[in-house]
């Protein structure tokens, strides 16, 4: 054998620790090293660990070696401990399972730890005191843990850090980032959700860490205050990633930008203070591969300078002010941009135009059009788009025929939006496309009449929307075939026929939230099964009948609104509203239930709406309700319930809005508590049999005379999915009926627009234009008394008044001389 060979051999088994050393540098056989082994136990006992997170972690003869542990990462040779990853894991989207607790000092044994991620869990200050003590490290990660202190000063110390991500941890404002001038190896750096609002030098020093590449500011009130002469001598050549979203930064941040034309790849400033038109300077940029403005103030079209850069592959630039025509924006991205754009955003814009000159852009992913003024129809050349996987076009004006030849080759297809618009779609009855969509939303387009069959192609959808889609149909047995995947589902506002299957089984697959509004038709028959983790149920206005018992077998805390009205139900409420912590709206009116409001109510301590109306409940209200502290409608009228008025009501419903207890048995008189409802808009406590005087400190109820709603409700159903593929919201509108001049109206009340009133007068409302003051008419030879306030501010023929006060104050008082 050669000399070299041998060479090579000796020193190669010179690497290798024999069995014996490892032994002894560990403490036992099995590489774990005893004393920082003793070091991460002492760090378990100051944890709370409600999910089991370090069960693997012991003094058990079976989980001896550390490095075996949940999260532990050792040296390969010397056993040493070198890694704690402690992030907490999804169990599905927006539910984590987080430690908890004191981070115990014995860390510092830990002499070799290199890596550190503790993000994502709900860790006291404790850390703080030694953090800048872990000297080892060239990865921290603290992100998300809502530390009610300041960023410490003592991170200085880190000097090795390579990447430190401490985004949406505290909430103390920071004064000054003068640490960070110690972290010259620092090529990561994450401060997101921070208050950097009083760090005036906060673009001097990061201009001055020399290995930057990745800064991300996200949310942390940073205005431009650049200073005069800013040096950009040790300045990063590197940076490619800057993200600063969500400040308050405005166009003369640009300048600073262009020092880094040379790396740039990824640049994000939406929702800032941009104005004025999109810079030119952006096309020396020669790396930038994703642009994104939305978000800002930004006016006229897309330079042609945009059309210049190399390799652009994502331009987004939503909610701006940018006008013209489409084509006319689209026109100036030619040359290599035309051939590289793969995600094109321009919702949430003025523009308009028709939707020419769209398929040249070979490359596209993603096409983002909605919200804006387009008109004119689809043209079927969309359908030379191969690469297309979502396409937006909601909320247009876009109208004409859709067929199969539209999307003849977008086979990557997953995301389609065609909502809001005029469109027809008319497909052959045999047409199978070539996709297989996960989102679906075509509501407001016209389907129908019959049941779309090529629906029946699509396996993996996550969420349907075909509401308001002119469908007069039986829903076939073999749609219900696609509820187990199905996370969100709307056929509201058609005529569709039949009865429900059961659901339940819709929670077995990715641990789903799943929603159903299948409100405004005619389904009949029993409520079936729902699955047990349901988050929003919308039912209204269709043929249930029987009892609504199977409601509660949705146990879970996710259940957020559910809406049962104007149906055909029987029987009692049930008894299980403890199950339903999460609650927000609560509607079961217009049915055929009785018996007495079970006190369980009063454990639905998130209910902003509680409508019972219109049924025949009887008994007292339970003084459990007054634990509902949230709620800001509540209306109990036409039914039998009776008892004199609750005073807890005013007491404890503070920020109650609307409140009916119309058409009821109440009796004796208006309790004065109920002045304390500062926030009130409409009070009805008409028919009933109240006497005594009418308080006169109801004239303290002032909102009643604003002229505008100050105070926007926004309650979003929505239904999340395993990775955060599925969103899916709508806005919920509550509706009551108002006894004015001895008829019955109904007033909506929507959650985005707070009263939106529907009163079929003639002519000028006479009487009160302005009610600053409760009015008394007394007529003593008829045994009731009115007094009505109601804010108009014009004259109106039917009227519907969108968010201008349409308030109502109505009490029918039973006089005894």
């Amino acid at each position: 054998m050669p000399k070299n060979y041998v060479l090579i051999i000796v020193l190669l088994l010179l690497q290798i620790p024999f069995p014996g050393f490892i032994a002894g540098a560990a403490g036992d056989k099995n590489g774990c090293i005893e004393r920082e082994r003793q070091a991460l136990l002492k760090f378990k006992e100051g944890i709370i660990d409600e999910y089991g997170v370090l069960s693997s972690w012991g003094g058990e003869e079976e989980k001896r070696d550390c490095c075996n542990w949940r999260g532990v990462g050792c040296d390969n040779i010397t056993g040493h401990v070198n890694s704690l990853n402690l992030h907490s894991s999804p169990l599905y989207e927006h539910y984590f399972t987080p430690l908890a607790g004191k981070v115990s000092d014995s860390l510092l044994e830990l002499q070799h730890l290199n890596y550190l991620d503790l993000s994502l869990n709900n860790f006291d200050e404790s850390i703080m005191h030694f953090i800048g003590s872990l000297s080892s490290l060239r990865y921290l990660n603290l992100s998300y843990n809502l530390f009610t202190v300041t960023i410490p000063y003592q991170l200085k110390n880190l000097s090795r850090l390579q990447s430190l991500d401490l985004s949406y941890s505290f909430d103390a404002s920071v004064e000054n980032l003068g640490w960070l001038s110690h972290l010259s190896c620092l090529e990561h750096l994450d401060l997101s959700g921070s208050n950097l609002s009083e760090v005036n030098d906060w673009l001097q020093v990061v201009t001055n860490l020399p290995r930057l590449k990745d800064l991300r500011l996200n949310q942390c009130r940073l205005t431009d205050r650049i200073p005069s002469p800013l040096s950009f001598m040790n300045s990063s050549k590197f940076l490619a990633v800057l993200h600063l979203s969500n400040n308050n930064l405005s166009s003369a941040i640009y300048p600073w930008l262009y020092n880094f034309s040379n790396s740039l790849v990824d640049l994000d400033l939406s929702g800032n203070q941009l104005q004025g038109l999109v810079p030119d300077g952006f096309r020396n940029m020669g790396a930038l591969t994703n642009l994104v403005l939305s978000r800002n103030q930004l006016e006229g079209g897309i330079p042609r300078s945009i059309g210049e850069m190399c390799g652009l592959h994502t331009l987004d630039l939503c909610h701006n002010n940018l006008t013209g025509k489409l084509s006319d924006l689209t026109r100036n991205l030619y040359g290599r941009t035309e051939s590289s754009l793969e995600i094109l955003r321009l919702c949430q814009n003025q523009l308009h135009g028709s939707m020419t000159d769209i398929a040249r852009f070979s490359s596209l992913r993603e096409l983002d059009i909605s919200n804006n003024q387009l008109n004119g129809s689809i043209p079927e050349s969309i359908g030379f788009l191969s690469k297309l996987d979502c396409l937006d076009v909601s909320f247009n004006s876009l109208q004409g025929l859709v067929s199969g030849g539209h999307f003849s080759n977008l086979s990557k297809l997953k995301h389609l939006d065609l909502s809001n618009n005029s469109l027809v779609l008319r497909f052959k009855s045999d047409w199978d496309p070539a996709f297989q969509l996960n989102n679906i939303r075509l509501g407001s387009c016209h389907l129908g009449p019959c049941f779309p069959k090529w629906l029946r192609t699509q396996i993996n959808v996550r969420l349907l929307d075909i509401s308001s889609a002119n469908i007069s149909d039986i829903v076939p047995n073999w749609f219900w075939n696609l509820l187990p995947k199905l996370a969100f589902l709307n056929l509201s506002h058609n005529l569709m026929r039949g009865s429900l299957p059961d659901f339940s089984s819709v929670d077995a697959v990715d641990d789903t939230f799943p929603g159903f509004d299948l409100s405004f038709n005619r389904f009949e028959g029993l409520l079936p099964a729902f699955p047990c983790n349901t988050a929003s149920l919308i039912l209204s206005n269709n043929l249930f009948s029987g009892p609504i018992s199977h409601i509660c077998n949705i146990a879970g805390e996710t259940l957020s609104f559910l809406d049962l009205s104007d149906n055909l139900l029987t029987g009692q409420l049930p008894n299980c509203f403890m199950n339903w912590s999460t609650l927000a709206v609560l509607n079961l009116a217009s049915n055929n239930l009785s018996g007495e409001i079970p006190s369980s109510v009063g454990s639905l301590f998130s209910l902003q709406t509680l409508s019972l109306n219109n049924n025949s409940l009887y008994g007292e209200l339970p003084m459990s309700l007054k634990n509902c502290t949230m709620l800001k409608f509540l209306d109990l009228g036409r039914n039998q319930l009776s008892g004199e008025i609750p005073a807890w009501i005013g007491e404890s419903l503070s920020s109650l809005m609307f409140l009916s207890l119309q058409s009821n048995e109440f009796n004796g008189s208006i309790p004065l508590h109920l002045c304390q409802l500062t926030n009130l808009r409409i009070l009805d406590l008409s028919q009933n049999t109240i006497s005594g005087a009418i308080p006169k400190c109801l004239n303290n109820l002032t909102a009643m005379v604003l002229k505008e709603a100050e105070t926007i409700i926004y309650n979003l159903y929505f239904t999340s999915i395993r990775g955060g593929a599925i969103f899916s919201g709508r806005y919920y509108i509550n509706k009551a009926w108002v006894r004015w001049k001895g008829r019955d109206y109904e007033c909506f009340t929507a959650y985005t627009i707070m009263e939106t009133c529907l009163f079929p007068v003639f002519g000028w409302i006479m009487g009160i234009l302005y009610c600053p003051k409760i009015f008394y008419l007394w007529r003593s030879s008829v045994s009731s008394v009115f007094v009505d306030c109601c804010y108009i501010g014009m004259p109106v023929v039917g009227a519907r008044f969108n968010a201008i006060a349409g308030f109502l104050i109505k009490v029918e008082e039973r006089m005894h001389k």
